[in-house]
Protein backbone atom coordinates (compact mmCIF):
# COMPACT_ATOMS: atom_id res chain seq x y z
CA UNK A 1 0.00 0.00 0.00
CA UNK A 2 1.40 3.38 -1.06
CA UNK A 3 0.55 6.89 0.07
CA UNK A 4 0.13 9.39 -2.77
CA UNK A 5 -0.02 13.13 -3.18
CA UNK A 6 -1.62 14.04 -6.49
CA UNK A 7 -0.78 17.35 -8.13
CA UNK A 8 -3.19 18.61 -10.80
CA UNK A 9 -1.75 21.30 -13.09
CA UNK A 10 -4.31 21.32 -15.92
CA UNK A 11 -7.79 22.82 -16.17
CA UNK A 12 -10.90 20.68 -15.90
CA UNK A 13 -11.71 21.09 -19.59
CA UNK A 14 -9.54 21.47 -22.68
CA UNK A 15 -7.12 18.73 -21.63
CA UNK A 16 -7.53 15.17 -20.43
CA UNK A 17 -4.85 15.54 -17.73
CA UNK A 18 -7.25 16.50 -14.91
CA UNK A 19 -9.62 13.67 -15.79
CA UNK A 20 -6.64 11.29 -15.83
CA UNK A 21 -5.63 12.58 -12.37
CA UNK A 22 -9.13 11.88 -11.09
CA UNK A 23 -9.19 8.39 -12.60
CA UNK A 24 -5.73 7.65 -11.15
CA UNK A 25 -6.82 8.79 -7.69
CA UNK A 26 -10.01 6.73 -7.85
CA UNK A 27 -8.16 3.63 -9.05
CA UNK A 28 -5.48 3.99 -6.39
CA UNK A 29 -8.10 4.29 -3.66
CA UNK A 30 -10.10 1.34 -4.97
CA UNK A 31 -6.88 -0.70 -4.97
CA UNK A 32 -6.30 0.00 -1.28
CA UNK A 33 -3.75 2.80 -1.58
CA UNK A 34 -4.00 6.10 0.29
CA UNK A 35 -4.36 9.48 -1.38
CA UNK A 36 -3.39 12.00 1.27
CA UNK A 37 -4.41 15.05 -0.72
CA UNK A 38 -4.97 16.42 -4.16
CA UNK A 39 -3.11 19.69 -4.71
CA UNK A 40 -4.41 21.92 -7.51
CA UNK A 41 -1.68 24.12 -8.97
CA UNK A 42 -1.30 26.43 -11.98
CA UNK A 43 -4.36 26.03 -14.26
CA UNK A 44 -5.38 23.05 -12.16
CA UNK A 45 -7.10 25.46 -9.77
CA UNK A 46 -9.77 25.93 -12.44
CA UNK A 47 -11.05 22.45 -11.50
CA UNK A 48 -12.34 23.95 -8.26
CA UNK A 49 -14.46 26.72 -9.74
CA UNK A 50 -17.98 26.09 -8.45
CA UNK A 51 -19.35 27.95 -11.48
CA UNK A 52 -18.12 25.32 -13.95
CA UNK A 53 -21.24 24.27 -15.86
CA UNK A 54 -20.56 21.37 -18.21
CA UNK A 55 -23.27 20.31 -20.63
CA UNK A 56 -25.70 17.73 -19.25
CA UNK A 57 -24.13 14.99 -21.38
CA UNK A 58 -20.56 15.79 -20.24
CA UNK A 59 -18.67 14.42 -17.24
CA UNK A 60 -18.78 16.91 -14.34
CA UNK A 61 -15.18 16.77 -13.16
CA UNK A 62 -15.61 19.36 -10.42
CA UNK A 63 -18.44 17.33 -8.88
CA UNK A 64 -16.39 14.15 -9.30
CA UNK A 65 -13.59 15.66 -7.18
CA UNK A 66 -16.15 16.63 -4.53
CA UNK A 67 -17.60 13.11 -4.46
CA UNK A 68 -14.12 11.58 -4.24
CA UNK A 69 -13.28 13.83 -1.29
CA UNK A 70 -16.52 13.04 0.51
CA UNK A 71 -16.31 9.29 -0.10
CA UNK A 72 -12.64 8.84 0.83
CA UNK A 73 -12.05 11.83 3.12
CA UNK A 74 -9.38 13.39 0.91
CA UNK A 75 -8.19 16.97 1.23
CA UNK A 76 -8.64 19.01 -1.95
CA UNK A 77 -6.23 21.94 -1.72
CA UNK A 78 -5.84 24.89 -4.09
CA UNK A 79 -2.61 26.81 -4.35
CA UNK A 80 -3.93 30.14 -3.10
CA UNK A 81 -1.59 32.24 -5.27
CA UNK A 82 -2.45 30.36 -8.46
CA UNK A 83 -6.16 30.47 -7.61
CA UNK A 84 -6.32 34.20 -6.92
CA UNK A 85 -4.43 34.95 -10.15
CA UNK A 86 -7.06 32.95 -12.06
CA UNK A 87 -10.09 34.43 -10.34
CA UNK A 88 -10.89 31.48 -8.07
CA UNK A 89 -11.81 32.81 -4.63
CA UNK A 90 -13.01 31.23 -1.43
CA UNK A 91 -15.57 33.03 0.71
CA UNK A 92 -12.76 34.09 3.05
CA UNK A 93 -10.70 35.49 0.14
CA UNK A 94 -13.74 37.39 -1.15
CA UNK A 95 -14.32 38.89 2.29
CA UNK A 96 -10.67 39.87 2.67
CA UNK A 97 -10.75 41.58 -0.73
CA UNK A 98 -14.13 43.22 -0.04
CA UNK A 99 -15.83 41.31 -2.85
CA UNK A 100 -19.42 40.16 -2.66
CA UNK A 101 -18.95 36.92 -4.62
CA UNK A 102 -16.78 33.82 -4.51
CA UNK A 103 -16.62 30.72 -6.67
CA UNK A 104 -14.88 28.06 -4.60
CA UNK A 105 -16.90 26.04 -2.11
CA UNK A 106 -15.94 23.34 0.40
CA UNK A 107 -14.61 20.70 0.38
CA UNK A 108 -12.00 22.63 -1.63
CA UNK A 109 -9.67 24.70 0.55
CA UNK A 110 -6.89 27.20 -0.05
CA UNK A 111 -3.32 26.40 0.90
CA UNK A 112 0.21 27.24 -0.05
CA UNK A 113 3.12 25.42 -1.62
CA UNK A 114 4.35 24.72 1.90
CA UNK A 115 1.38 22.43 2.36
CA UNK A 116 2.37 20.55 -0.79
CA UNK A 117 5.97 20.20 0.40
CA UNK A 118 4.89 19.01 3.84
CA UNK A 119 2.64 16.43 2.22
CA UNK A 120 5.42 15.22 -0.06
CA UNK A 121 7.64 14.61 2.97
CA UNK A 122 5.14 12.10 4.38
CA UNK A 123 4.02 10.50 1.11
CA UNK A 124 5.58 7.66 -0.83
CA UNK A 125 4.94 9.27 -4.20
CA UNK A 126 3.99 12.57 -5.79
CA UNK A 127 2.13 12.05 -9.04
CA UNK A 128 1.64 15.12 -11.25
CA UNK A 129 -0.83 15.52 -14.08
Amino acid sequence: MSKFIIQVNSPAYGSSASYNAYRFALSALQSGHVVDKVFFYQDGVLNTNHLNSPASDEFDLQQAWVSLSETYNIALVNCVSAALRRGVLSQNDANENQLSHWNMEPPFTMGGLGELVTGIETADRLVSF
